[in-house]
């Protein structure tokens, strides 16, 4: 599993993460949290090049402001 970021916050019903470094995933990948349960999809990237942030849409189940400050991983 990759990391993919910390959720830094919410915004306009997405997490927004901060990735770690300028080695981010694409767009539509499936993401999942420490216990591999799955989250939802990357829709964005965004800022700066060396370290962006990237939009992930979260399934309906998922309680958004539950995530801020969680590691993401591609699945």
């Amino acid at each position: 599993m990759k990391r993919v970021g910390e959720v830094v916050r919410i915004a306009q019903h997405l997490a927004v993460v901060r990735a770690p470094d300028a080695d981010h995933v694409d767009i539509g990948t499936p993401v999942v949290d420490e216990n591999l349960d799955d989250l939802g999809r990357v829709v964005d990237v965004f800022g700066p090049i060396e370290r962006p942030y990237l939009a992930v849409t979260t399934d309906d189940d998922v309680h958004l402001p539950a995530l801020v400050g969680s590691a993401l991983y591609a699945r």
